[in-house]
């Protein structure tokens, strides 16, 4: 059942279970957080982060200029200062597909833009542990490489996951892509089909970094909260 989404477009793609720390600034956004504090319920304080297609305006492509499926975010705590603006920490919760957008009449930053979606379960799908043991190799491999490329040493990381889907969202979350990469690997079918996407993204991603001794031409550290 279609259900109504206030929306956040951002030049990124949110994973569930990834946290995400955003400063907001702009009125009609200030105005969103407060709405979702007035929430008694923190489950409750949930809103859609959508990302931006490449080059698109959303004043002028409505909804052609937005990616179609998006992950909602949970407000889990926010700062606010003395001029009215925000910072907050979201936790990435669940997926959706956008069917349409309610843009704001009038002053565009009179009010937030909401949107009509549909909520997607994690379809059932086979597991695949062989697939599951080889990704999550390439994955320590890849860790390995970033740590070396960036500090000059191993970094030690928690070992990644057994579970199928969580490491498939952990790899989506945790590599250095191109939005429009990891939007991919969000919209994949299931877990099954994440992880082959997410497989050979590691092969390609690895072999670059090792014959080329350098890193992605993306930030990887996190250059602290997004702006709104």
């Amino acid at each position: 059942m279609p259900a109504s989404l206030p929306l956040f477009p951002l030049n990124a793609a949110l994973v569930p279970g990834l946290v995400l720390p955003l400063h907001i600034f702009e009125p009609r956004y200030r105005r969103m957080i407060e709405e979702l504090l007035a929430r008694p319920e923190e489950s409750d304080r949930e809103f859609g982060i959508i990302a931006i297609r490449d080059g698109q305006q959303i004043e002028t492509g409505g909804l052609s200029a937005l990616v179609e499926i998006g992950t909602t975010a949970i407000l889990r705590g926010a700062q606010e200062y003395e001029d009215g603006r925000f910072d907050i920490v979201t936790t990435g919760h669940r997926r959706f597909r956008l069917r349409s957008i309610t843009l704001p009449s009038g002053d565009p930053t009179a009010t937030f833009m909401e949107g009509e979606v549909d909520f997607l379960d994690e379809p059932e799908c086979d597991l695949a542990p062989a697939l599951v043991a080889q990704v999550r190799r390439l994955f320590s491999q890849y860790r390995a490489l970033l740590g070396q490329q960036m500090f000059g040493e191993e970094i030690l990381h928690p070992a990644a996951p057994d579970d199928q889907a969580d490491l498939a969202y952990l790899v989506t979350a945790s590599m250095v892509l191109p939005v429009a990469e990891r939007q991919r690997l969000l919209a994949a079918l299931d877990s099954r089909a994440r992880l082959i996407e997410a497989r050979n993204l590691l092969v390609r991603e690895t072999g670059l970094i090792t014959m080329l001794s350098c890193l992605p031409a993306l930030d990887v550290a996190s250059p602290g909260p997004c702006p709104n």
